[in-house]
């Protein structure tokens, strides 16, 4: 349905089961997305090399909006959400949702879908 092909062709290559599980998620609900499909620079080398940058892992093309899964790693999330923090003061018009894995497991309970199950199953 929403799903964003790599360039072969073929299906996304997920980093965690969780970003799968979401995707498969939306696509069950008929939500369209890309995966990760912009990469803001945060910081610049002094000759004007990106040294650090930022990949959400969902961009919502009907809501305008980007979602970043916090699930794979909790110990992440400091550096996550100083990401976040940064992307948004250099662009205030960017908006970005951190999906935390609480909020993750909500979602697919809320659904009616096991922690570790896959949606489409």
């Amino acid at each position: 349905m929403g799903r964003r092909q790599d360039a072969g062709g073929g299906e996304p290559s997920f980093a965690h089961e969780s970003e799968r599980h979401f995707a498969e998620l939306l696509d069950f609900y008929g939500v369209r997305w890309e995966y990760e499909p912009v990469e803001f620079v945060l910081e610049w080398h002094d000759d004007g090399r990106p040294r650090a940058a930022f990949r959400p892992d969902f961009y919502l093309t009907e809501h305008g909006c980007f979602v970043e899964l916090t699930t794979l790693n909790q110990n992440l999330v400091t550096k996550k959400n100083a990401k976040v923090r940064r992307l948004r003061e250099l662009h205030p018009e960017v908006e970005v949702k951190l999906l935390y894995q609480r909020d993750y497991q909500a979602l697919l309970a809320k659904y009616g879908f096991p922690r570790t199950a896959s949606p489409a199953a």
